[in-house]
Order: structure tokens, then C-alpha cells, then sequence
């Protein structure tokens, strides 16, 4: 599946730049549930890159879809979503150049709209190191942060260098979102979502769904926490 690289982008030789070489570490991740990038080209002027087709839709269309039809999302099958996404982010948080340094990859970006379900049920990270690389020149050239407010970590909010906590912590919001129903830290503005972050008033998702067996309760509020939430992810 191609993604075109719009042409006023290309024209900005930093992000340019960025995007090469955030796609070309990419092309490195072999990971089964992150989708992989099989080519980064060009044709008749217009650079793309060559993307594994996953025939499925992502979280939030499949939220949207249950909705229209009156159902709820299993709980096991949300857990079942998070925890293969919470591996891609594991395997792609400790990975490592050809010489053995880690390449320090943050997605900045991991909201529902970013992981796959197919119909066959593999689950997959979408434009992992991509929203990287975006993120940098967007910030740089614009001062506007990469990535959806409502899915941020508090650090990322407000402009702060993230590291892997920082995925762990959207992670965090899109698990308590799918078990309770609900949105966590949306806002009625930008403005407002960004303080809602900021502030991370968590109640646990069982006090705001019944259904949701308490043991969750410590996972999610772990990744939700300010701190010490870098290795949360190899236990979903």
C-alpha cells in the first residue's frame, strides 16, 4: 500500500531529510504487530513509500462501528488489541542500530486511529518513527506539537522531551477509553484537553464501568501514572 509524501513537504529539505531516514529505520522493525514498510522510492517526481496492506480498519472505526450497531466491544478482545499493540511498542522502544545503540524510537503518535485490526485479527502499529520525524519539523517549523491532544502524556502537552514513556502513556488513555466508554482527557477545546492532560485526574476504570474486572485497575493506572510507567508495556 503506497504513501505519498505531499510535494510542499518534500520541498522542506529538513523534513525531508527526517522522513527518509526515519522511514529507512522503519524498513528495520520486523515486528508482527507493527506494520512493516517494504520500500521508500520514487516515481516520476512524487517519493512514497511501500507499506504492508492490512485489510481491516483501525481502533476508532471500529469503535464507531459497534456504536452504530448497538454493541459493545468485548473486554478480552480490547485487552487482546492493547497488549499486541503494547508488544509492537516493546520490540520497537528496544531496538538497536546495526552496531548494537539503541535507536531511542518514539511514536508520538499512538492513538486509535494508529493501530490496525485486521479481519484475520492481527493487530498492527501504524507510522511508527514516521510521526517521529514529522513531529520534529512540524515543531520546528510551526511550534505546533505532533500528534492528537486527547492521546498525549503530560510531558508531550507541553512541549517536553518524551521518551518511551510517553507511548506508554497513550496507550494508557486508548485501554481506559475502549473497557470504560469514555473519553479521558477530551476537552471542549485544545486548550482546555491540553490542561485536562496536564492536571491527569485518573479514576479507575471499574469506578466508571462495573463490567470491568478491578484487576485492570493497576494496569491501566500504572501506564497513566506520571512516572515509572517506561516498562508497563511487557505487561499488558
Amino acid at each position: 500500500m503506497p504513501k505519498r509524501i505531499l510535494p510542499n513537504l518534500v520541498e522542506d529539505e529538513e523534513f525531508f531529510k527526517m522522513f527518509r531516514d526515519e522511514a529507512m529505520i522503519n524498513m528495520r522493525l520486523e515486528h508482527p504487530n507493527i506494520v512493516r514498510i517494504h520500500e521508500f522510492d520514487e516515481s516520476m517526481g512524487v517519493h512514497f513509500i511501500e507499506m504492508e496492506y492490512v485489510a481491516g480498519d483501525d481502533m476508532r472505526r471500529i469503535e464507531k462501528t459497534a456504536a452504530k450497531l448497538g454493541v459493545g466491544i468485548p473486554i478480552g478482545s480490547i485487552v487482546r488489541i492493547v497488549a499486541d499493540a503494547a508488544a509492537g511498542l516493546d520490540y520497537a522502544h528496544k531496538a538497536k542500530d546495526a552496531r548494537g545503540r539503541p535507536l531511542n524510537l518514539v511514536h508520538r503518535d499512538v492513538s486509535p486511529q494508529n493501530i490496525l485490526v485486521g479481519f484475520d485479527g492481527s493487530v498492527k502499529l501504524i507510522d511508527f518513527g514516521v510521526a517521529k520525524a514529522a513531529g520534529r519539523a512540524q515543531h520546528t517549523a510551526t511550534g505546533i506539537l505532533k500528534g492528537k491532544f486527547p492521546y498525549m502524556s503530560p510531558e508531550q502537552a507541553t512541549g517536553k522531551p518524551v521518551d518511551a514513556r510517553s507511548d506508554v502513556f497513550s496507550l494508557g488513555i486508548i485501554l481506559w477509553e475502549f473497557l470504560t466508554a469514555r473519553r479521558l482527557f477530551k476537552g471542549a477545546n485544545d486548550a482546555e484537553t491540553q490542561r485536562l492532560v496536564r492536571d491527569c485526574q485518573v479514576p479507575r476504570p471499574s469506578s466508571v464501568e462495573p463490567s470491568v474486572p478491578p484487576g485492570l485497575d493497576s494496569v491501566v493506572l500504572r501506564a497513566l501514572a506520571k512516572e515509572e510507567n517506561l516498562n508497563i508495556a511487557q505487561e499488558f
